[in-house]
């Protein structure tokens, strides 16, 4: 899945779940209070059944999730070290 791709998806997973109808690449999601923290596990659920990656360990800091960007950027590290 392309680099744009991945961001489509990331993004449309987000915003079925908040009630804004946009948000930027580098948005916080938490930080504007669009999701409460539990949210981060939904992002690793959604991540990992997506991407077919597996998030474990040094990956489950809440910074790989606060922005789409990031999230983008843990996928495709995984997707690179797969």
């Amino acid at each position: 899945m392309a680099d744009m791709d991945n961001k489509a998806a990331i993004r449309e997973f987000i915003l079925e779940n908040i009630s804004e109808s946009s948000v930027g690449d580098d948005d916080d999601i938490f930080e504007r209070g669009l999701v409460r923290s539990m949210f981060v596990m939904q992002l690793v659920l959604f991540a990992e059944q997506e991407f077919a990656i597996s998030v474990t360990g040094d990956d489950l800091q809440f910074d790989n999730f606060r922005t789409v960007n990031r999230i983008d950027g843990l996928i495709t590290r995984k997707l690179a070290a797969a």
